[in-house]
């Protein structure tokens, strides 16, 4: 593997933890539509809205960090996708748009009626987004995105069998991974009803998926022979069978009610499936372009591989402690209820920890602002990252009931 490579592989990364939490939270979207009716219906309704609250916005960070690294590492594929694909990416970007409209809006409703057409508007752009995010993955694996500024053609390289598929393909996973996460959140908040509900759900979205999977074979057969002989040999057929086991592992771990377990094996069978893709297309990026030819010049490889790894230092431990909140139950009332009845609604908070934090940031000021050399500074830079490590560990680890 070369440099070349690499962004390349962080990317791919990005695009699944996307596909898995963002395909979720669409899911959830999809959920609000399709809730059904009466008091059960509601519950179901709400169940979905309050599992999105923590994370709607987070997971786009997903999308951003594989638009930003492609635009940066690979230049000029970035920019025959955008031109080609100009209007599946247009069309996903008002979906997200009015999709954080409508959640947003959704608090500020006050009859059952005018919350009813937000949550019809909000299910309707999470059905819009993954389709049209689907069909761009649908035209690049289908080789109808040539190099060059809007070379191919700006309808048929995303409205085409592949395209079509994969976009359906997409919508249906998110429904079925929301599903799967939603029973394992009622399952956490003691509300039997609800993870029943949505373990019946989640077993016929599986099975919907698994029968799309089976129907669009032929389809890419004959639409994409490209991708279709890498997916069936070597590497990229033992992606897409290690995808199949995944989910069938999870379906039989929701019919037996594991459904945190179901996550994760949930979450590889996606994972499988983009890697199956990276392999079956290596190491063409386009038709005609390999990923070495599409690369950026040395120094700006080396200077994106650094910035990510600079930003992963505080992105990592921040998505990390949020979703350790949210799979605790720490956003939830009860649990809210209960850190403030116990403990007045402050929180204990590590003093050691504490301590060093605010000795790191009074070494960064010091060797920051009244020495010059230029290893005082390297110190103070040290010491400024040790302050905010110390203090962040501190939060994430006091303890709200005291």
């Amino acid at each position: 593997m070369s440099l070349a490579d690499v962004p390349l592989l962080l990317a791919l990364v990005g695009l699944t933890a996307y596909a898995v939490l963002g395909g979720a939270d669409f899911g959830a979207g999809i959920w609000q539509l399709v809730g059904g009716r009466g008091e059960r219906g509601v519950r179901i309704r709400e169940h979905a809205h309050h599992a999105m609250g923590p994370v709607w916005e987070t997971n786009h960070v997903w999308l951003i960090f594989v638009l930003v690294v492609c635009w940066t590492a690979y230049p000029t594929a970035f920019g025959s996708i955008a031109s080609t694909l100009c209007v599946p990416l247009f069309i996903a970007a008002i979906g997200i748009i009015l999709r954080g409209t409508a959640y947003a809006m959704r608090s500020g409703t006050v009859t059952a009626r005018e919350q009813r057409r937000v949550e019809v508007l909000l299910a309707a752009s999470s059905i819009l987004t993954p389709f049209a995010l689907g069909a761009v993955i649908g035209g690049i694996a289908s080789g109808r995105v040539p190099e060059g500024n809007a070379e191919g053609d700006l309808v048929t390289s995303w409205l085409n069998p592949t395209s079509i598929l994969i976009g359906t393909l997409a919508v249906v996973t998110a429904a079925y991974l929301a599903a799967v996460f939603l029973a394992a959140d009622a399952v956490r908040r003691r509300e039997p009803e609800l993870a029943d509900a949505f373990r019946t759900r989640a077993l016929v979205a599986g099975l919907v998926a698994g029968a799309v999977a089976m129907v669009g074979l032929p389809v890419v057969h004959s639409d994409a022979e490209g991708i279709w002989s890498g997916l069936t040999s070597g590497w990229g057929l033992v992606a897409v069978l290690a995808s199949a086991v995944a989910g069938i592992v999870t379906l039989a771990l929701v019919w037996a009610r594991r459904f945190e377990p179901a996550r994760y094996c949930a979450a590889v069978a996606v994972g499988s499936i983009v890697a199956g893709w990276a392999i079956a297309q290596s190491p063409q990026f386009l038709p005609g372009l390999t990923v070495e030819e599409a690369a950026a010049p040395h120094s700006t490889l080396v200077a994106i591989l650094v910035s990510v790894a600079i930003g992963a230092l505080f992105l990592v431990p921040a998505l990390a402690l949020l979703f350790t909140l949210v799979l605790r139950g720490r956003f939830d009332a009860a649990a809210r209820g209960v850190a403030v009845d116990a403990a007045g609604g402050t929180a204990t908070l590590s003093k050691p920890l504490l301590g060093v934090g605010l000795g790191c940031l009074a070494a960064a000021v010091l060797f920051l602002t009244l020495l010059e050399p230029g290893w005082a500074h390297a110190i103070g830079v040290v010491a400024l990252f040790g302050f905010l490590f110390a203090t962040f560990i501190a939060v994430a680890a006091s303890d709200p009931a005291g």
